[in-house]
């Protein structure tokens, strides 16, 4: 989208905000900003009233890291997850009822150990691994069906490490191996 003069500049939000200054915070303690760079710019963070104000104090500081650990949740209904999407170190996924579907066979894995905690009350979780993944239950608790897991005929382990853990209340877990 581009803003021109006419055009009012979107206002910035707390979000956007509180974001900015962890970001300038981090900076900072990477060693990135002076001390006087990060008062400076933490007070242009708090006084700006758009997007483009915030975008100009951040354009000079290093990329944001890529998110190491996130967390998927829904009180009820569907949680689905397929296609290309990254996938975080530690990923927590919290449903009440409903049913969790990740695809990780398409999936940007960049580490070579993902754990992913369950934390589904009632409803059906399953999970589709890369082909050559290894899969760990052993953190899994199951309270009412026992969950569903064939190796693969071929076992070739040149995959990543994934490690599932957590609670599956009065559900089934379905992990599978995608094809080739």
């Amino acid at each position: 989208m581009t803003i021109s003069a006419g055009d009012p500049q979107p206002i910035a939000s707390q979000a956007d905000r509180d974001s900015a200054v962890q970001r300038v915070q981090a900076a900072f303690a990477d060693g990135h900003l002076t001390p006087e760079e990060m008062d400076e710019r933490l007070d242009l963070v708090l006084a700006a009233r758009g997007r483009g104000e915030l975008d100009t104090v951040l354009a000079t500081l290093p990329a944001e890291a890529p998110a190491t650990q996130a967390t998927i949740g829904a009180a009820s209904g569907r949680i689905k997850r397929g296609g290309v999407w990254r996938v975080p170190r530690h990923l927590t996924v919290a449903s009440a009822m409903g049913r969790v579907n990740l695809d990780l066979s398409r999936a940007i894995i960049e580490d070579p150990v993902i754990d992913i905690e369950l934390q589904v009350g009632t409803g059906r979780a399953k999970i589709t691994v890369p082909a050559g993944a290894i899969v760990e239950l052993d953190g899994l608790v199951t309270q009412w069906k026992d969950t569903r897991y064939r190796l693969p005929r071929r076992t070739e382990r040149t995959g990543p490490t994934i490690r599932i853990s957590g609670v599956m209340g009065f559900g089934r877990l379905t992990v599978r191996h995608a094809r080739r």
